[in-house]
């Protein structure tokens, strides 16, 4: 039986998990993997299985109010932390989009949250948010950006040459 809104038990109609679901799971992960806490760690924490921890981070259980409240205690952060970067292309996808346009968070920029699924870029920002010196951390930034704008230009580009 069909609710209201075209879901079941919070998917879409064509059964997928509702995309603020697995953007919160998403996030889950994200914070996850930048402490360094494996997903059997996490489960002991809250008193669940490594398995309702996958089904969290896939979207594929919905994460209630408590335990999401719970999950950000453990994992040291804010519940706003789980819904930032939701984009307007996830937000309209919810089959109970209320906002009708409107943005949760003006002012604030969005990107592809795909590439926080990369190891690389998790290990990257465990490791660079582990480093306590300010000083040391701007002059990564700077090298970082550096590298970033040199390697942007098309005469930089080995292959092109």
């Amino acid at each position: 039986m069909m609710k209201k809104g075209g879901s079941i038990r919070g998917r879409l109609s064509d059964g997928t998990p509702n995309p603020i679901d697995v953007h919160v799971g998403a996030r889950i992960r994200l914070r996850r993997t930048m402490l360094g806490i494996s997903q059997e760690k996490l489960a002991e924490k809250l008193g669940v299985t490594f398995q309702q921890v996958q089904k969290y981070e896939r979207g594929l259980n919905r994460v209630g109010a408590s335990r999401l409240w719970d999950i950000s205690q453990v994992l040291e952060t804010t519940v706003g932390f789980f819904y930032e970067d939701l984009d307007d292309s996830t937000k309209s996808k919810s089959p109970r989009n209320v906002h009708h346009g409107m943005s949760f968070c003006e002012g604030t920029h969005t990107f592809d949250t795909s590439i926080f699924t990369r190891k690389d870029v998790l290990e990257l920002i465990r490791y660079y948010t582990s480093i306590e010196d300010p000083k040391v951390l701007k002059n990564i930034l700077d090298l970082v950006k550096s590298l970033s704008l040199s390697a942007s230009k098309p005469e930089n580009n080995i292959l092109e040459n």
